[in-house]
């Protein structure tokens, strides 16, 4: 069926009149369109902005886009039908409490099945009778009409809820894995890396095919057909044009390199095609496509890069007490697989859902008065379109692709990281495109230096498991290879972070053949990466910045690290400590007991008057042992005759280095009093993961909820981000104040 458009106007079938053209509308005709043409539905069992009973007061008159039943004679005999479509326009994101709205109307017409779409996202939902659930379940697809009388199949598509797709899709992507392994004979690793490619083409084709078109076998063999018809002999494979379209579509992504190409064979290639095609990539929910990755992800790396993946319980717990807020810069120099950053992001992502859904509770009381109960029909429309449009409005805050939304400065300014490894920095990458973006910021580099946005006291919040173990030696540099070349980008980031950026540069410019350890204070003090990574965190944080780090636990008590510890307690605060089980980590491969430590790097007043103590600590401790020392440092220095004898100097020096370490001492213990602060340790048996990686009890939980009713009452940090307000204007115009409370108030969206 096809849609006719002219003149402003765009034909209703199902009203048999032409309807002015809003973007609404259009996305209402399209989705008939595809109820047809896809689905195989019929006009006479279909009809359009159908009005529902709603019982409930202040929330608008309930109205279904698009409903269907089971057959005309259904129709006809208002019984209720099986389908309600709830449509969006197309640049309209839609949020959770859409679904809520849309919901209601479908429970109260007494569908099975409700679906919420703006043509780029279809969501599908089982509406379960008689009660109104806090979660709503979202499942696979609605019948096509053939299937409508049929019983056990739509039975069977109400089971499948995104918890059934999320292990099914899981499943599919290791059987995938396996396709690759038994016919390439490829590495897990290797084999990895082709998934992710196809996986990224079927991203982008379906990205691409506004019908819904999905990445099928069928639809690759029509391509590959058409293709033959015109390519020459020196062409490319058609599955390796594929590839290279979708490198370039990511070109600025650094996901591939420019010489890589696919390295298994077409019909394997077409077997994983096979597999993937009853998932729409574009489509499919991120944390259903997320998660599936992840535990995919655990499953091929749990051997050789088990070291890369922290467990699931800890990341969220170290989000959870660093409290992550809107307008935050947020870095992970060790990302691993991107765990700390993806987590971060939903975190943020949540309370900005949360606070627009208040905003809609606001406008919802503002105009669904008891004065609009008692208007006519006519002018109820009025108020309801009206309400619509500031809610849609509101959405785009969530729309990636708007350049003022909160979710786009969250995505592009918020998150970065960096994994020295190349295969865990692109699937980071990966990691971050399933779970709904915020991947633009990770790069391939070693986490020890600076690249674009990563560099000395840029971040609010610092989340790292950095390498354990492992030493870096004097023998490891600088090189020319370290050294950041593109001018283009240069350019760019020089624009958007001005002095700062070009100091930053200098870190590797100006140290080319000199050792990495150099650039750190601590590496005169110890080799160890652990070690250089807590410093290099402490660098990256902005004064008053808070960071959490998984540490081996020698760290915070073993002798010859205490130097390290003076360090880093003249940098920060210790603001919790938590003892983990050796358990945690037995599952990705590690052998030493961890510890979870938070810091929250000294505010310029703090680091100042830390300063001063230690300067007056030094000052009166030495006087306090300059009896004990002057007599033994002017027998040393005596020449010729008065000099004492070899014995007498052996035992003199000895005694003038334990004195020194008492000085040392007493100086720590005198900063200590001076500049007290408490430090909560906690210490917990069981943290949600078992040895085999199974889930058990995690104390994590309740100890994140003690520490945030801790840490608030205690004032250990304030939020510097105000909360962003709405205005709605006298033309229905929305604008928001910036999240810093500074400016003026803008429109964030295309009006």
């Amino acid at each position: 069926m096809d849609i006719k458009i002219k003149e402003g106007k765009i034909f209703s079938p199902l009203k048999d009149k032409w309807l002015v053209l809003t973007p609404e509308e259009e996305v209402r005709q399209k989705y008939i369109c595809k109820l047809i043409d896809h689905y195989g539905y019929d006009l006479k069992q279909m009809d359009q902005e159908v009005q529902v009973n709603n019982s409930q007061r202040g929330q608008g008159r309930a109205q279904a886009d698009i409903v269907i039943w089971k057959s005309e004679n259904d129709k006809l005999k208002s019984n209720s039908p099986i389908i309600v479509v709830e449509c969006k326009a197309e640049h309209i994101t839609i949020i959770e409490e859409d679904y809520f709205q849309g919901y209601n109307y479908a429970a109260w017409a007494g569908a099975d099945f409700f679906i919420t779409s703006n043509l780029k996202e279809t969501k599908v939902f089982n509406v379960l009778k008689g009660k109104m659930p806090k979660q709503l379940d979202e499942i696979i697809d609605i019948p096509h009409a053939k299937d409508i009388n049929n019983e056990k199949k739509i039975k069977d598509l109400l089971s499948q809820t995104k918890a059934f797709t999320r292990d099914e899709f899981s499943k599919l992507l290791f059987k995938c894995h396996n396709i690759i392994r038994n016919n390439d004979k490829l590495s897990p690793e290797a084999a990895f890396d082709e998934i992710s490619k196809i996986l990224f083409i079927k991203i982008r084709y379906e990205r691409d095919n506004s019908t819904g078109q999905l990445f099928s076998e069928e639809e690759f063999k029509r391509g590959k057909e058409h293709d033959a018809k015109y390519r020459a002999k020196t062409d490319l494979p058609f599955y390796q044009k594929l590839f290279e379209k979708t490198k370039t579509e990511f070109k600025d992504d650094d996901l591939f390199d420019e010489n890589e190409t696919i390295r298994i064979r077409e019909n394997s290639f077409e077997a994983i095609v096979k597999e993937l095609e009853k998932y729409n990539l574009s489509t499919t929910s991120d944390d259903v496509k997320g998660i599936a990755f992840e535990k995919f992800l655990g499953r091929t790396f749990r051997g050789e890069l088990g070291q890369f993946f922290t467990p699931r319980t800890i990341v969220d717990f170290i989000v959870e007490v660093l409290d992550p807020k809107e307008g935050e810069v947020i870095c992970d120099p060790c990302c691993g697989s991107g765990g700390f950053l993806i987590k971060a992001f939903e975190y943020v992502r949540s309370q900005i859902e949360e606070e627009l859904h208040k905003e809609k509770e606001k406008i919802k009381s503002e105009f669904y008065t008891e004065d609009y109960e008692a208007l006519p029909e006519e002018e109820k429309e009025k108020v309801d379109a009206k309400v619509n449009d500031l809610f849609n409005k509101l959405n785009t805050e969530l729309d990636i692709n708007n350049d003022k939304s909160r979710l786009r400065a969250l995505s592009y300014d918020c998150i970065y990281g960096t994994d020295a490894n190349p295969r865990m920095s692109r699937t980071a990458k990966m990691n971050m495109i399933m779970h709904g973006d915020g991947h633009g910021g990770v790069h391939h580099n070693d986490g020890l230096l600076n690249i674009n946005g990563i560099f000395e006291n840029r971040f609010d919040i610092i989340l790292t498991n950095p390498p354990f173990g492992s030493r870096v030696e004097k023998s490891l540099k600088i090189t020319e290879a370290d050294r950041y070349t593109d001018q283009e980008k240069i350019d760019k980031y020089q624009k958007k972070y001005g002095k700062a950026y070009k100091e930053a540069l200098k870190q590797v410019n100006n140290n080319v053949d000199k050792p990495i350890l150099s650039l750190f204070k601590t590496g005169k003090m110890s080799k160890l990466t652990e070690v250089l990574f807590i410093e290099r965190c402490l660098n990256l944080l902005k004064p008053g910045g808070r960071m959490g780090i998984v540490l081996p636990e020698g760290v915070l008590n073993t002798t010859n690290l205490q130097r390290v510890r003076d360090f880093v307690e003249s940098k920060a605060k210790i603001i919790l400590i938590t003892s983990i089980p050796q358990d945690v980590f037995v599952a990705s491969g590690a052998t030493v007991k961890p510890s979870l430590v938070f810091f929250k790097k000294f505010t310029e007043e703090e680091a100042a008057d830390w300063n001063r103590i230690a300067k007056e600590s030094k000052k009166k401790v030495e006087a306090d042992f300059k009896e004990k020392v002057d007599p033994i440092e002017e027998e040393l220095s005596k020449k010729g005759k008065e000099a004492p004898s070899k014995e007498r100097k052996k035992e003199l020096r000895r005694e003038l280095r334990d004195l020194k370490e008492q000085i040392k001492t007493e100086i720590r213990a005198t900063i200590k009093r001076e500049f007290d602060y408490e430090i909560p340790i906690a210490e917990v048996e069981k943290a949600g993961i078992s040895t085999t990686g199974a889930k058990i009890e995690n104390e994590l939980e309740p100890l994140a909820k003690e520490f945030k009713n801790y840490r608030e009452s205690h004032k250990l940090w304030e939020n510097k981000y105000k909360n962003v307000t709405y205005n709605i204007t006298d033309e229905s115009e929305i604008t928001r104040l910036a999240i810093a409370g500074e400016g003026e108030p803008e429109i964030f969206y295309s009006a």
